[in-house]
């Protein structure tokens, strides 16, 4: 195996940008989007370039407490084989929050023959956009996503809680959506997070305050590349954690930390590009072309089975209620929040669909994966989204999504459009590990239930 002169280059000129860095982390994400890895000597980093990181492919039947799952079969059954994992051009990086001068690099896993490993989600989005390509169409999209900042200084085992203002004194307590001062109050976080990813060639952007106490979104701009996209939304999470931590907070993707507080969602924005570089979505309607209509209609079809992707966890469910924004119904609409297929307004070149239904702390991968497929099932099939839904989707007579655990995974793994796009055995791979995290949880007791059912 060999590496590229233009990989190598990247070594050369990382060095000589950064000739205080002594090690790189090579980060694999896994299945949850957690980032599994190893920190390798920069001097080292030749080798890594040429013949790859060995990681066991069993890391991509992880559930989010780190267990492998046995019955996927993956682990044990197969003697727990290691798969060769490749950096992947672009993303050497400084990390800037570190204590000390380091890098980061993030790794794709391959199969035997040097093709996507077909249980990586990142392989997925790898997969569907090389089938577009293959159509003459690109996917350019833009990932936004919201986070809560959090006191740190509270005690083991004590619920979470806002956080304080070193600059105000004042703790965020109250709902202040695209308050300013809220910005002011954590400005110096906000500001580094966004220079700490520009410094990682991360596109981000705008900040705003979010409805909940101490909530904020930063965008990440569109790409013409929407598997570099994704890699911006699972990096820029890390650069959140970090530049947190290192002013004193902790940061947080958790879909619904505060019972009664706002959710945190990500929303992906795509258009389509063709060959010469024109949006296929474009029109003077408001709604869009046809095509972009097609494109909804499959995405609206999937959007059921597409919520085990979307929710990945036991607490992303707390996110769907009604007037929450979170969406509760399968619809779509024109500059619509309340619907989780939204076109945005704006000007006829920039027609493009939102996509609303996952929680911040799904991985990006897979939402987008699950978008594309739809993208495909709905311009194959010329499916027809029906009219837009205008006004409140909560109270519309529509179709519910699926608002539990395992009925979305059922309606995943049985789903012909996801087998057919996503792959069968990612499908069952991807839902035998996770109905085994849900049964994991559903094993615990938690303080409430002692509270309320302990005497009766």
């Amino acid at each position: 195996m060999t590496a590229s002169a233009d990989l190598l280059r990247e070594i050369d000129l990382f060095r000589q940008h950064y000739p205080a860095v002594t090690a790189v982390d090579v980060l694999l994400p896994d299945l949850c989007g957690v980032f599994r890895g190893k920190r390798v000597p920069v001097a080292e980093l030749d080798k890594v370039w040429k013949d790859g990181v060995a990681f066991p492919g069993c890391t991509f039947a992880v559930d989010i407490t780190g267990d492998t799952v046995e019955e996927t079969g993956m682990s044990v059954e197969k003697g727990v084989p290691d798969r060769v994992c490749l950096p992947v051009a672009g993303t050497l990086a400084p990390v800037p929050w570190a204590a000390r001068p380091m890098g980061q690099v993030l790794l794709s896993m391959r199969d035997g023959d040097g093709s996507p490993f077909p249980y990586a989600p990142r392989a997925l989005v790898e997969r569907l956009v090389g089938e577009l390509a293959g159509r003459g169409l690109t996917p350019m999209v833009a990932i936004e996503l919201e986070f809560y900042l959090l006191d740190r200084d509270r005690p083991a085992g004590v619920r979470p809680s806002p956080p304080v203002s070193r600059r105000s004194g004042l703790i965020q307590n109250r709902t202040q959506v695209y308050g300013l001062a809220e910005l002011e109050d954590f400005e110096e976080v906000l500001d580094e997070i966004t220079a700490a990813a520009q410094a990682q060639g991360i596109p981000a952007g705008t900040a705003i305050a979010e409805y909940g106490p101490g909530q904020y979104e930063i965008t990440l701009a569109h790409r013409p590349d929407a598997l570099r996209a994704a890699d911006d939304a699972v990096l820029f999470k890390r650069v959140v954690h970090g530049v947190a931590r290192r002013h004193g907070y902790e940061a947080t993707f958790m879909a619904k930390p505060y019972g009664d507080q706002a959710s945190s969602g990500m929303h992906i924005h795509m258009s389509v590009l063709d060959r010469e570089g024109q949006n296929i979505f474009a029109a003077e309607a408001p709604q869009g072309s046809p095509l972009l209509a097609h494109a909804i209609g499959g995405m609206a079809e999937t959007m059921p089975a597409c919520m085990a992707l979307a929710a990945p966890g036991a607490n992303s469910w707390r996110r769907f209620q009604a007037g929450s924004y979170a969406p509760t119904v399968i619809a779509w609409g024109v500059n619509n929040r309340t619907a989780p297929l939204r076109i945005p307004a704006g000007g006829p070149d920039s027609r493009r669909v939102e996509y609303r239904i996952a929680g911040a702390d799904a991985n990006p991968y897979l939402v987008l994966a699950g978008m594309l497929a739809g993208l495909l099932h709905g311009l194959d099939g010329r499916i027809d989204p029906g009219p837009a839904l205008e006004g409140n989707a909560y109270a519309a007579d529509a179709p519910h999504l699926p608002t539990e655990w395992g009925v979305a995974l059922d309606l995943f793994q049985g789903s012909p459009v996801l087998r057919h796009w996503l792959g069968q055995a990612f499908v069952d791979t991807y839902a035998i590990t996770k109905r085994a995290e849900r049964a994991k949880f559903n094993q615990q007791v938690t303080p409430l239930e002692w509270e309320w059912y302990l005497r009766g």
